[in-house]
C-alpha cells in the first residue's frame, strides 16, 4: 500500500546523493491513566555517542533506572569500535591477523544478528563495515570527503562471509577484517534494557536510544503516540504519528549524521560495494518492530536495498513494517503498516 506526499526536501541533490542514517523521533509522551496523579520518572544521559533517556509510567524507582544506565554503559564498552579496550576494540587491533577467538555471550549474540541481516541482504547491509566508516567523520569536526583512493581500498577489505562465527568461537579469514555494530548494537541494547524492565515488573516504559524507541507496554489503557520526524526539519516537527503498544520504532534518513560539499549532502549509510555513501533516491526509512534489533539492522539494511527491495524484504516478514521516503517526500509503506498510522501531516508545497 502506498501513500504519497508533495513537497522537496530543503537540500539541493545535484547528484541525487540522497543519503542514510539515523532517526529523529519526538515521542508524545501523556499521564498514565492508571494513575493521574504520578508524574512519569525518567532519567537522561549522553552514551553511545547520543542522547538516551529511559521514562519510567509505573513504578517510581530510582535504582531501576541506574540499573538501566549502568547496562548501557557496560554494553558500549564491550560494542564501541573507538574506546580502547573494549571487546571490539581489542578484536579489530588483534596481533594475529587471522585466526579464532573466544567472545562473550552478548558479543556472540548481536555478531550472529548482524551477520544474519549481512546474509540476507546479500552483503547491502555488511557488519564488516569498519574499514570505510572509520574513514568517514560525521561528528567532531566533519566537512570532508576521504580520498577516493582510500575508499576503494578500504572497500576492498569488507566482506561478512570473511568472519565465521560458530557458538563464542569468532573465527577471522582475512587480516583486513574489522567490525562495526554501530548499524545495531543500539537495537540489541534496547532489547535488552526492555527485558529487564520487565524482570522488576514494570509494565508500562519507553526506551530512547538517540531515537531508536522501544516502548514497554501501553500508556496506561491507550498506545504510546510516537512520531516520525520529518528530515531536515527540527526534531519537534513531525510528519507522521502511529500508535505503539510494545513495539519499537527505528529509522535511519540523511538529515541527521552528514555533511554538505559543494551542493552534495554525504551521510553515514554506506554502501559496503563502494564505500560511498548509498545513493537511491531515498531520505530516510522507518521500521517497525517486535525487537528493536531488527528495527535497527532494518533501518539501514532497507535504505540500502532501496524501496522495491527493502519493501520486499519486510513483507516476508512477520510482525515488520516499513516506511519508506524519498526525496520528493512521497511515502511507500509495507503491507499491514497503515493499521498503525494515527495521523499523516500534509507536507508543504
Amino acid at each position: 500500500m502506498t501513500n504519497y506526499f508533495s513537497g522537496k526536501p530543503r537540500l539541493s541533490y545535484r547528484t541525487k546523493s540522497v543519503l542514510a542514517v539515523i532517526l529523529g523521533l519526538v515521542l508524545v509522551f501523556g499521564m498514565i491513566v492508571r494513575d493521574r496523579n504520578a508524574e512519569p520518572l525518567t532519567q537522561t544521559g549522553f552514551a553511545l555517542d547520543t542522547s538516551v533517556t529511559v521514562t519510567l509510567y509505573d513504578h517510581q524507582k530510582q535504582d531501576i533506572l541506574d540499573h538501566c544506565f549502568s547496562m548501557i554503559r557496560d554494553y558500549e564498552n564491550e560494542f564501541s569500535k573507538t574506546i580502547e579496550g573494549s571487546e571490539v576494540y581489542k578484536l579489530n587491533h588483534r596481533e594475529n591477523g587471522t585466526g579464532t577467538f573466544s567472545i562473550s555471550d552478548d558479543l556472540a549474540d548481536v555478531l550472529s544478528e548482524a551477520l544474519h541481516f549481512s546474509e540476507i541482504s546479500d552483503g547491502a547491509y555488511d557488519v564488516t563495515i569498519e574499514p570505510a566508516s572509520t574513514l568517514w567523520n560525521f561528528s567532531g569536526n566533519p566537512g570532508k570527503v576521504p580520498d577516493k583512493a582510500d575508499i576503494a581500498a578500504a572497500a576492498a577489505k569488507i566482506d561478512y562471509r570473511n568472519l565465521k562465527l560458530e557458538g563464542d568461537q569468532l573465527t577471522f579469514l582475512s587480516p583486513d577484517t574489522t567490525i562495526d555494530l554501530g548499524s545495531i548494537a543500539k537495537g540489541y541494547i534496547a532489547d535488552r534494557l526492555k527485558a529487564y524492565l520487565e524482570s522488576t515488573g514494570v509494565r508500562s516504559a519507553i526506551i530512547n536510544l538517540g531515537g531508536n524507541v522501544l516502548c514497554v507496554g501501553e500508556n496506561g489503557r491507550k498506545p504510546f503516540v510516537v512520531g516520525i520526524q520529518k528530515p531536515f526539519a527540527d526534531h519537534s516537527t513531525v510528519y507522521a504519528t502511529l500508535n505503539i503498544d510494545g513495539q519499537s520504532v527505528v529509522s535511519s534518513g540523511v538529515y541527521e549524521r552528514h555533511f554538505v560539499v559543494d551542493g552534495v549532502n554525504y551521510h553515514h549509510i554506506l554502501d559496503p560495494k563502494t564505500g560511498w555513501p548509498v545513493e537511491n533516491g531515498l531520505v530516510q526509512v522507518t521500521i517497525v518492530s517486535d525487537r528493536s534489533v531488527d528495527g535497527d539492522a532494518l533501518s539501514t539494511t532497507c535504505f540500502a536495498l532501496g524501496t522495491e527491495k527493502g519493501k520486499a524484504l519486510i513483507e516476508s516478514m512477520d510482525g515488520v513494517y516499513g516506511f519508506f521516503m524519498d526525496d520528493q517526500y512521497q511515502v511507500t509503506y509495507t503491507k499491514g503498516a497503515d493499521a498503525l498510522i494515527k495521523e499523516i501531516q500534509e507536507q508543504e508545497k
